[in-house]
């Protein structure tokens, strides 16, 4: 029996060589130098560019892979970020785009140094568009989302009949939490439906919607959600969300249950943002801005988008540096953030005919986001 300075000891029945380690892995495992030439590939990686690793090695890593997501290549040349890219699309030296997992990190002690994985997901490319089997090429995206549906929209619906059942059996005061989530369950099913095939380009239909009604949707599960959220006049140390609203305001054209997730993630990103400060402000404003429109609106007319929609948070504000980028997807300035969220608010409120834009307020402490919308009918003179 080995003793305990076997393991120890790399190789020969010991602790493995790291570098064998990595040699073993099935993903593809890059490591650039800080020029960001390729200083070391495993057998996965020759596997996956059809290349010997003699024949990698210093090569520029923008000469071998091109990434549909340029955020990618602008994080590597960061040098110190670190990122993941799921599905995202890569042409593998001038071959067909492939639709593979992008992971980056720097590498501890080594300024410059940085490790690039790559995986290709295999596990799911028989739900490719064509139903051939093969690996998805150029117009032919993977289907994962569709397995993920699947595997959500299951335990989703077990959700929402048990919270119908512990409604028939809680009184009035506590059936509206039960109502809430079956109302959310459905909400996050209709959405699920929308993620169904990467390939579809549909939207949910614009209609009337009442801005102020969606703010109070949302504001009611967030505050379910985190049990010290809580409205203006609740009790000391819960967070505030102060509401400034014209009540003369026209409904707006939009999604109703897009815009509701636009809230959602707005007002956690400013509880989540302001909840270190010692006394925490959230601010909702609701008013007529007249002046800004879409250049290019449906039939590449002109929009206006009279109605705009401020939410504030009296918080630190988001990183100087990541400000221009805070709505590319994998930017985050959260510690264990997927930069996801405000990407996705960017994308809702496009597919709305809407604008999305974020400024900071030094002077007073306060940054905010405001969502231009347009009218659900012609605007009063």
């Amino acid at each position: 029996m080995s003793g305990p300075a076997d393991w120890r000891k790399p190789g020969e029945g010991g602790r493995p060589d790291p570098k064998r380690v990595i040699a073993s892995l099935p993903m593809a495992v890059i490591m650039l130098a800080p020029d960001l030439t390729i200083a070391s590939a495993n057998p996965a990686a020759e596997q996956l560019t059809g290349q010997g690793a003699r024949r990698l090695l210093g090569k520029p890593v923008e000469d071998i892979f091109a990434f549909d997501e340029p955020l990618i290549l602008r994080r590597l040349s960061e040098g110190e970020a670190q990122l993941f890219a799921r599905d995202s699309g890569v042409r593998i030296l001038g071959a067909p785009m492939r639709r593979i997992d992008v992971m980056t990190a720097p590498v501890t002690h080594s300024p410059g140094w940085q490790i690039l994985a790559l995986h290709e997901a295999t596990g799911v490319e028989a739900f490719s568009g064509d139903g051939s089997g093969a690996g998805a090429g150029e117009g032919t995206p993977l289907r994962a989302p569709e397995v993920l549906a699947h595997e959500i929209k299951n335990p989703l619906a077990g959700i929402r009949g048990a919270a119908q059942l512990l409604g028939r059996k809680l009184g009035d005061s506590d059936r509206a939490l039960t109502e809430l989530i079956t109302g959310e369950v459905d909400r996050i099913a209709k959405l699920v439906d929308q993620m169904q095939s990467l390939s579809r380009r549909g939207q949910e239909p614009a209609t009337a919607c009442n801005l102020h009604e969606a703010v109070r949707r949302a504001q009611a599960v967030v505050a379910a959600g985190r049990a010290q959220t809580a409205v203006a006049g609740s009790q000391s140390g819960a967070f505030i969300v102060e509401e400034e609203f014209d009540p003369s305001l026209p409904p707006v054209m939009a999604s109703p249950d897009a815009l509701v997730q636009v809230l959602l993630n707005l007002l956690t990103n400013a509880r989540e943002a302001c909840e270190t400060q010692p006394e925490p402000r959230i601010a909702v404003r609701s008013r007529f801005a007249s002046g800004i429109q879409l250049n290019a609106g449906p039939g590449g007319k002109p929009l206006r988008l009279p109605i705009e929609l401020r939410v504030s948070d009296n918080g630190p504000g988001i990183d100087p540096a990541l400000r221009d980028h805070i709505f590319d997807p994998f930017v985050t300035g959260k510690k264990n953030g997927q930069g996801l969220g405000l990407a996705l608010v960017q994308k809702l409120v496009r597919e709305m005919n809407g604008r999305v834009t974020h400024d900071r307020d030094e002077t007073k402490g306060w940054t905010h986001f405001r969502i231009h919308l347009p009218v659900a009918g012609p605007v009063k003179p």
